[in-house]
């Protein structure tokens, strides 16, 4: 015996229905547990999510996902590019001193 179309959808949302809930339980679950464990223990948000600031000495390299200003436009579409990593087609192959941006 196969399942209709209407029947298995109707399935996806009971189980759909039944994960959010089981998520809503553990979260709160869990929620209950870290809140134990901080009165426990007198911990502080910085304990738990340090900023990683003074923790240690500059190791003289630059910050990993720091924005960099683009330093070049295409005029056509407004598109920007760094000029770090692989050019992007419409510079590509072409003289960069026309897409500098000023």
């Amino acid at each position: 015996m196969t399942t209709s179309y209407k029947e298995l959808l109707q399935q996806r949302e009971a189980l759909e229905q039944a994960i959010a809930n089981a998520r809503a339980h553990e979260l709160s679950e869990a929620v209950r547990r870290t809140r134990e464990l901080v009165a426990e223990f007198g911990l502080t948000v910085q304990d738990v999510f340090p900023s990683g600031r003074g923790n240690s000495k500059p190791s003289g390299k630059a910050t990993t996902g720091a924005k960099v200003a683009p330093k070049y436009r295409d005029p056509a579409t407004g598109q920007t590019w760094t000029g770090r990593g692989k050019a992007p087609k419409w510079i590509d192959g072409q003289d960069r001193a026309k897409y500098l941006i000023a």
